[in-house]
């Protein structure tokens, strides 16, 4: 029998997580793991009021970790975002997922938070305390404490692309996904899928320093699988990923050339 505790804030529930205990956002990612007897927790803390939409200020944006995908999707603050979100499962999940839970789903779920690895965002957790979107992936299995929301710069338009490999169209799992914010001078290119937590191609993003031609295009693609570390699972072999990486990076730089 599993408890449910209901707080009113995140505060409350922050404080009242603890061994045995998983928070529930929007339940795609714990009723599952409820409802396949996973025996690791007993209780279940969910809170009221967690902070959800979309603001806006002239230093960048703030999205609630209780914003969902379809929340994402009515917004025009972040229609950079509407593909990304726009791929991640059917109606009935997009109603449900929410930021924060995205930022902790395993492979091959998590698209949302590769994009946002891309974007620079920073995570704002309960308490006010923010770290950069690559720390906290790296520590996200040792976390204390709950999502409160993310903030992000505003991409520059047409700087931010995003790419979903999948088998099944037009909601299946990722292969593995790409985002890339393609600024002058400090591009970023991020893979998911190619390891056990969203994954900077640093080597690429050496390579598009100087801009898109077609020669830094090339390079990018010829060392965009150094240091990342895909898998072999149900969805592919890891010796798969690694072939067709630099297929899809070019793909997704190439539409970014033509902009």
């Amino acid at each position: 029998m599993v408890e449910v505790q209901t707080c009113q804030t995140m505060a409350e529930a922050a404080a009242s997580l603890g061994e045995g205990a998983r928070y529930l956002g929007g339940g795609t990612i714990v009723m599952r793991q409820v409802n396949y007897g996973d025996q690791s927790f007993h209780r279940i803390v969910r809170a009221l009021q967690p902070e959800r939409g979309v603001r806006g200020d002239v230093q960048g944006l703030r999205i609630g970790a209780g914003t969902t995908m379809a929340d994402l999707l009515a917004s025009s603050e972040v229609r950079f975002l509407h593909p990304v979100a726009r791929q991640i499962g059917g109606p009935a999940i997009r109603n449900m997922a929410t930021l924060g839970g995205n930022l902790f789903a395993q492979n091959p779920y998590g698209d949302l938070a590769v994009a946002l690895l891309a974007l620079d965002a920073q995570v704002v957790m309960s308490g006010g305390q923010a770290q950069p979107m690559e720390r906290f992936l790296a520590e996200r299995g040792h976390l204390r404490g709950l999502v409160e929301a993310v903030s992000l710069p505003r991409p520059q338009p047409g700087t931010f692309y995003f790419r979903k490999v999948s088998r099944v169209k037009p909601k299946g799992v990722s292969v593995m996904s790409l985002a890339g914010c393609l600024r002058s001078g400090d591009p970023r290119v991020v893979f998911g899928n190619m390891g056990p937590a969203p994954t900077r191609a640093r080597a690429a993003e050496r390579a598009l320093a100087g801009g898109l031609s077609e020669a830094a295009i090339s390079a990018a693609c010829s060392v965009c699988t150094e240091g990342l570390a895909p898998a072999d699972d149900a969805l592919a072999s890891a010796w798969y990923r690694r072939e067709v990486a630099a297929v899809h990076l070019r793909r997704m730089l190439d539409s970014g050339a033509s902009d």
